[in-house]
């Protein structure tokens, strides 16, 4: 009887601390330790994978929650918007990696450098085409996942960090997301039929590079080469979309640098993967290079900046662009230097840090675009002194 009434008397204690918020922190700490194991699947052996160490889940924004006398603040991630969608979409959100945007990031961003390069001087780039370019990357970097989800469904049963995407798991059978996909290449190409005829026949030359793609990684060493021509396909279709067709003599430097930086960070990520990819069988440049890898990412370094050197000096660029080159440049060399390519960790946040690299770029050819009109008056002023 006295055991039960301590016990009935430490219990009730113990929920009034609790109400009063002294321990909160260590339910929640639980809680949110539990949240983010949470295991999952994210893409193929290249850049829609998304995942670190051993298979958790790091999404590219974290749910946050804390409490300061009874207050709480939210920061939602893109996987909280997925998890709380109705339980029969969340299947085939995860299957288009909608919980997972860096992938749409590193696809988008190679169009917004074409776009803003065919921006007219001292012009900000088209926002409407910077749009229309944002939802096409979503569904066809969505597609990407679905078709190579379909291919590689027996593969990801055999590793654990893959066992649970949709279509491995059997959430999802394959006649459905064939119908998924035809859904996404349908909206895609109601996209693509917004812009010219050139950008059209151009945006459809792209699809079989979409479809081959995650069968690469079975028959070569390079499937970030194939990679690298498939996400970067916008740097020519952007020029396109805004101009009616290519000036090649920018397009494509941009469009080779774009595929070098993609050797760079997906050799990077792939460093993540060589030991399961051995187990299953499949190839990538970072079983192809192993410890070579610093200075084979050292001459796609050059190989790039090189690129993007000649892309400023035909198309005419300023000074903004080249201060933000060096600042690339810098960028890139000290993410060589200091890769631990056999700590899953450092890779991730290596392949991370491209997202922000990429979009500084962008950042640089717009001021270096808007640089122009400034040196334009300047030289009308001279010469009307003159």
């Amino acid at each position: 009887m006295l055991a039960a009434k301590l016990t009935s008397r430490l219990t009730l204690n113990v929920l009034r601390r609790i109400h009063r918020g002294t321990h909160y922190s260590c339910v929640y700490s639980l809680s949110n330790c539990l949240l983010h194991t949470t295991k999952g699947p994210h893409s193929d052996s290249s850049v829609s994978r998304v995942f670190y160490g051993h298979g958790a889940i790091r999404p590219s924004l974290r749910l946050h929650e804390t409490q300061h006398y009874g207050r709480r603040s939210f920061s939602l991630s893109a996987a909280t918007i997925v998890n709380s969608a109705p339980a029969a979409v969340q299947p085939y959100l995860r299957l288009m990696r909608l919980d997972k945007p860096i992938g749409t990031w590193l696809l988008y961003i190679p169009c917004t450098w074409s776009i803003a390069l065919a921006s007219d001087p001292g012009n900000l780039p088209h926002l409407g085409m910077l749009t229309l370019f944002g939802t096409g990357a979503l569904l066809m970097r969505g597609a990407g996942c679905t078709i190579n989800d379909m291919w590689d469904r027996d593969f990801d049963k055999k590793v654990s960090r893959t066992a649970t995407r949709p279509i491995a798991a059997g959430e999802i059978s394959r006649m459905q997301a064939l119908v998924f996909l035809g859904g996404q290449l349908s909206l895609a190409l109601g996209v693509l039929l917004c812009l010219n005829y050139y950008s059209i026949a151009l945006g459809a030359a792209s699809l079989s590079l979409v479809v081959t793609y995650p069968l690469m990684k079975r028959i070569t060493y390079w499937p970030q080469f194939v990679l690298g021509l498939t996400f970067n396909w916008g740097a020519l279709l952007g020029w396109a979309a805004v101009k009616g067709s290519c000036d090649w003599s920018v397009c494509l430097p941009l469009y080779f640098s774009g595929v070098m930086w993609t050797l760079i960070y997906d050799t990077i990520y792939a460093h993540q993967d060589k030991e399961d990819d051995v187990k299953v069988g499949v190839k990538s440049t970072a079983l192809r290079f192993q410890e070579q890898t610093k200075t084979w990412l050292s001459g796609f370094t050059v190989a790039m900046m090189s690129g993007l050197i000649a892309v400023g000096i035909n198309a005419e660029q300023t000074l903004p662009y080249y201060a933000v080159l060096s600042t690339v440049a810098i960028h890139l060399t000290h993410q060589i230097y200091t890769l631990d390519i056999n700590n899953p960790d450092d890779c991730w946040k290596k392949f991370a840090s491209n997202r922000n690299l990429g979009l500084l770029l962008f950042l640089g050819i717009v001021a270096g675009n808007l640089w122009k009109e400034r040196q334009e008056t300047l030289l009308q002023n001279e010469e009307e002194v003159r």
